[in-house]
């Protein structure tokens, strides 16, 4: 296990139950990687009915109020964090903007954002909007979405594997979290048999035999964890090879996980995507916290 050199983790807050979920799980890494922790809360200013008609929005002195009540509120809330984690540097930030711009913007010196599934506010449905996809696909380093809290007897991280550079970065990820928390890797790669048409391309090459495409497709996840064996030994390594769509297999081998860990983009899926297919459908269908790997930090 690496101690993180310096840094802390960003949470998203909201007042909404998954937040306090989210905050609680962000705690307790906090701990165990030796940082500290900032609590971010977002509103952005409403507009109303007045005198003057619909649209107009909040007075300069209202806002102030408001932002007043809410910093104090969260400070309020940090505190209640903070007692109940001894030895644990929590902070507080209200902000006003939309919520992805003050999550992502705290990232960047952040080793790590976390936020829950749906809230009441500014993050509310995280996961069915565009402000998870967004937050996944721009933080400034890994980001952790929370769903649901894994069982207390998981001890699992279930990481997608494809031979791409976010991949490999999700794996170095599976393999800290594991070793940090005395968890196992399970290393899933998931293959389709290419279509071949003999009319679009009738001089092409022969296909592959099933047998030929398992020995290649093999050797990924394989290739993918060399090295890790060494560097972490204290982490027990399985792999799962499966014929099928990456992010059905990944779901099915992670019933019994603590995490699943998935790069934001897969190989040959389109550079512009803000968040690859694999990543939303892992982000929607999980029912542990999701680690998305790479997202703004990528060139």
């Amino acid at each position: 296990m690496e101690k993180e050199a310096a840094g802390r983790i960003v949470v998203g807050f909201d007042g909404s139950d998954h937040a306090r979920s989210a905050v609680e799980w962000a705690a307790r890494e906090a701990l165990s990687r030796d940082v500290g922790l900032l609590i971010v809360s977002a509103f952005t200013p409403p507009a109303g009915g007045s005198s003057f008609g619909f649209g107009a929005y909040l007075s300069p002195d209202a806002l102030d109020d408001m932002s007043k009540r809410m910093t104090d509120d969260l400070a309020a809330y940090a505190g209640e964090v903070r007692a109940a984690h001894p030895g644990l540097d929590v902070t507080s930030e209200v902000v006003m903007g939309s919520p992805t711009t003050a999550l992502v913007e705290a990232s960047e010196e952040s080793v790590l954002t976390v936020v829950g599934s749906r809230g009441l506010g500014g993050f509310r449905g995280l996961l069915l909007g565009s402000v998870g996809v967004q937050v996944a696909a721009n933080a400034h380093g890994p980001v952790v979405v929370l769903r649901k809290e894994a069982s207390d007897d998981a001890r699992t991280v279930v990481v997608g594997v494809d031979g791409s550079d976010l991949s490999n970065q999700a794996v170095d990820f599976a393999f800290d979290m594991a070793s940090r928390h005395g968890w196992s890797v399970r290393a899933v790669h998931a293959w389709e048999v290419p279509s071949y048409d003999v009319l679009a391309a009738p001089m092409g090459p022969p296909p592959m035999s099933i047998d030929d495409f398992t020995e290649v497709e093999e050797r990924i996840p394989a290739e993918a964890i060399a090295g890790h064996r060494e560097r972490y030994p204290d982490v027990p390594v399985e792999i799962a090879v499966v014929r099928g769509t990456p992010a059905r297999a990944i779901l099915d081998n992670a019933k019994d996980a603590a995490l699943i860990a998935v790069g934001s983009r897969g190989r040959g899926e389109f550079m512009g995507a803000m968040l690859g297919s694999v990543g939303q459908g892992v982000l929607f269908k999980a029912k542990v916290p999701v680690a998305v790997i790479g997202g703004g930090d990528e060139e």
